[in-house]
């Protein structure tokens, strides 16, 4: 089980959880439908594709010059990822990242805060232990977090 704290710039924290990291990303994408690419990869030959060129083409290097660079610096085959909340809007980079991170990312990305706990013994370890669910300086934070442990019956309901 994964457990997502989000700590809003205003009002309060709100929990939730995923089974595993493809329903976390089901979750998200489902959540963010707007323009921005969660996660995406390509080769820089597939973009050229996609623009309608190809790397021999005489207009490929004057109409879609950052994919032409990008086939030049890393290769016309190499696999490339996309995040545009993890790198930017629109940036293509051949260091791999997970779709998980990628998600992370756009979860956290109009938060104040952002908490993931990949498993019940992390999240209750972090209710109990951490000063972020402080019962008096995070009661809402606490709250949030609880609530998620007792519903997926990690926890008992003690009140």
């Amino acid at each position: 089980m994964i457990y997502v704290v989000e700590f809003p710039h205003q009002g309060n924290p709100r929990a939730w959880f995923a089974f595993d990291k493809e329903d976390l990303a089901r979750k998200v994408h489902a959540r963010h439908t707007g323009e921005k690419l969660i996660f995406g990869t390509a080769t820089p030959r597939q973009l050229l594709a996609a623009a309608g060129h190809a790397p021999e083409s005489a207009a490929a290097r004057s109409e879609q010059a950052a994919f032409f660079t990008l086939g030049e610096t890393h290769g016309w085959d190499t696999t490339l990822y996309r995040a545009d909340y993890l790198l930017g809007d629109g940036v293509y980079d051949a260091e791999p990242f997970s779709e998980f991170e990628a998600c992370v990312a756009a979860i956290a990305a109009d938060l104040q805060l952002c908490r993931v706990y990949m498993s019940d013994d992390a999240a209750t370890a972090a209710l109990y232990g951490d000063p972020l669910y402080s019962p008096d300086e995070g009661f809402h934070a606490h709250m949030a977090l609880r609530e998620q442990l007792i519903a997926m019956e990690v926890i008992a309901d003690d009140l």
